[in-house]
């Protein structure tokens, strides 16, 4: 059950110190929520503890406060509060952090996941919000926790990511509402859409030249695919963060309903990342086939490799499901 958004402000209120945690291979979203809500806190004078799994990627090094988020050490921590933010199950903070946080009396949970079972002592989870960064925004906005351009910047690489740069169908009203507010209080948001989304690595078009030539189509071109394989990651020597938005080129083609990448991951398993471009086809009900889950639109799974045995695994799945919304 969903708690009131003057109970989360209580609970955080009445913490001295607070550890705030995402999920694993973060991505805009996960950061900027992670840093707009601690950088808002430690402006209260909390004790805050950012902390991520997997660090920061490369191509969000950029935000103000990176420099303060750690990687999970030597435990536990010894903190009145945790907060999870934008992440979907308990798991996906990761195994570390996880351990470390497992003590603290308080367990938050800030999500925007419809599949989220609302794993905290204390959950706010709004299914109908784009971003998490889009949650945290309207809290502090209703609870009049401190906002300064910092918190702002943030904020709107989490909202600006999370929606295709308010290009989504999830985008809505208030989406545009919050932009509009950051840029009358002085946010130079064209700055942060240079950084985010006009300063790729050389790597990324690497991926990309790949990714082109190698795209696998089916279901008459409505459903295109790729597989990201570990000797490509080795010879860019690619690193985390240098695939955010990829997806987002397959889905440019007119044709496409679906688009899926497959990516050989660390532990012999395959990461999908799966979205749609039709209302009708739920990639969330097909990743939930498979252990994962997301977003009507947008969702993600992880498979058994190889990775050629998984993709055509999921791919009979949702070639099923497309032939089905004709």
């Amino acid at each position: 059950m969903n708690s009131t958004t003057a109970e989360i402000a209580a609970a955080m209120r009445a913490a001295r110190r607070i550890a705030i945690v995402s999920h694993v291979r973060p991505d805009g979203d996960a950061v900027g929520s992670l840093l707009g809500l601690a950088l808002s806190l430690r402006a209260m004078g909390k004790e805050v503890t950012a902390m991520l799994e997997d660090g920061v990627p490369e191509n969000l090094a950029f935000l103000p406060g990176t420099d303060t988020v750690i990687r999970p050490g030597a435990g536990p921590l010894n903190v009145d509060l945790a907060i999870a933010l934008d992440t979907a199950t308990h798991e996906r903070i990761g195994e570390k952090c996880k351990a470390l946080l497992d003590p603290a009396p308080v367990l938050m949970n800030i999500d925007h996941h419809p599949t989220n079972p609302g794993y905290g002592t204390l959950n706010l989870i709004d299914s109908d919000s784009p971003a998490t960064g889009q949650i945290i925004y309207n809290f502090l906005s209703e609870q009049g926790f401190p906002m300064d351009d910092a918190v702002r910047q943030n904020l709107f690489i989490a909202i600006s990511t999370d929606t295709g740069s308010f290009q989504f169908s999830c985008t809505n009203a208030r989406s545009h509402r919050i932009a509009a507010e950051m840029i009358e209080a002085g946010l130079d948001t064209a700055r942060l859409a240079q950084l985010i989304y006009q300063s790729y690595p050389m790597r990324r078009l690497e991926l990309m030249r790949a990714m082109l030539n190698e795209m696998q189509f089916r279901a008459d071109g409505r459903i295109v695919s790729w597989q990201l394989k570990q000797k490509l990651m080795d010879d860019i020597a690619m690193l985390p963060g240098d695939t955010e938005g990829l997806i987002d080129t397959l889905r440019q083609i007119d044709s496409v309903v679906s688009c899926v990448i497959f990516e050989d991951v660390a532990d012999g398993k395959v990461r999908v990342s799966a979205r749609s471009k039709d209302a009708r086809l739920d990639v969330s009900v097909i990743c939930g086939q498979f252990g994962g889950g997301g977003h009507r639109m947008a969702s993600g799974a992880r498979l058994r490799g190889p990775i050629e045995e998984a993709a055509e695994k999921f791919l009979k799945v949702l070639e099923d499901e497309v032939r089905r919304i004709d």
